[in-house]
């Protein structure tokens, strides 16, 4: 991938992000704040750009968006790989779901 198609996806990556937070922040701000692990802050500041603000913030050549999930229990869990495995897939979802949860929560 050359570095001209690899900016293009991160601008892609980027409108496609800032263009579904501020859809769910609209729709509804607590749970967006929840899922996109934001302050209410900055969701209230992506919930009011413009069109032509968010074309011209995603074309910036960094990732806007980043994993949340930054431990070995949670990255264990969604790709079941955990050495404690869990049959039910539904389970274990929702496990690393209460695990992001609480660190959203403790970040906050």
């Amino acid at each position: 991938m050359t570095d001209d198609q690899l900016n293009n996806e991160i601008r892609e990556a980027n409108l496609t992000y800032l263009m579904l937070a501020q859809s769910l922040i609209r729709k509804d701000m607590a749970e967006a704040q929840f899922r996109l692990g934001i302050s209410e802050e900055s969701a209230a500041m992506i919930g009011a750009l413009s069109p032509a603000q968010i074309a011209k913030i995603a074309a910036n050549n960094m990732l806007l968006c980043r994993f949340r999930m930054d431990d070995e229990v949670v990255w264990g869990l969604l790709t079941n790989t955990n050495s404690r495995k869990v049959d039910n897939d539904a389970t274990t979802r929702l496990h690393a779901s209460i695990l992001m949860a609480g660190r959203y929560a403790e970040a906050m």
